[in-house]
């Protein structure tokens, strides 16, 4: 698929779950049960062991757009992006990461945190702008960054669940990356997939 492609289908779906876990074999089971649960955009995070690995493996699943997260330079995303990564997730914006992206014909979804933060990653091409850490301010936080910048595109995350996320939504957030509400360690412990499927449903629905 294309970038542009690509962007269409992470605005459409409007959830990315973050998978961020210690033991890479649980990576996959708990993918295809959050994609299950209806959230499609399923990023592995570079602190996970053996991420290229698993993301080379979810890249193959139907249905399921992987992607890489915690990207910090251009030479992993293009790595991630050769394994199969469809869209790079970085916690802070760098030029160098999003050029490297967009070489390969893929969208950047580019941390930032501060007004000037969003407006520099949105200058230097950024497709969305991850507001991250975003529960530290919270929704009052972002309505006051959209309020003056509503043409960037924002996908806050950090602290949002199924209670909150209509509310993030309402505020004009465009799209949600949700972590630790859906990749419950205990569950996973427990290999208890079916509760993770039912909390990817809770989110879906929540968004209405």
């Amino acid at each position: 698929m294309s970038k542009d492609q690509i962007l269409s289908q992470l605005l459409e779906s409007r959830l990315v779950a973050i998978i961020r876990l210690d033991d890479p074999s649980e990576v996959y089971p708990v993918s295809c049960a959050i994609a299950e649960g209806g959230i499609t955009s399923i990023e592995v995070t570079m602190t996970t062991p053996n991420a290229l690995n698993e993301i080379q493996k979810l890249s193959q699943k139907s249905g399921v757009l992987a992607g890489v997260g915690s990207v910090a330079d251009a030479k992993t995303a293009r790595a991630a992006i050769d394994s199969g990564a469809e869209y790079i997730v970085t916690p802070v914006s760098k030029k160098t990461v999003i050029e490297a992206s967009h070489a390969l014909d893929k969208p950047i979804i580019s941390g930032a945190f501060t007004p000037s933060e969003v407006v520099q990653a949105y200058d230097w091409g950024a497709d969305i702008i991850k507001l991250f850490p975003a529960d530290q301010f919270g929704i009052g936080y972002l309505k006051a960054i959209r309020a003056p910048l509503p043409h960037i595109p924002i996908f806050p995350t950090g602290g949002i669940n199924a209670d909150n996320a209509r509310a993030w939504l309402d505020a004009g957030a465009l799209g949600l990356g949700i972590g630790s509400a859906l990749v419950d360690k205990e569950l996973i412990a427990q290999k208890n997939y079916k509760a993770i499927t039912q909390k990817a449903k809770a989110l879906v629905e929540a968004l209405g």
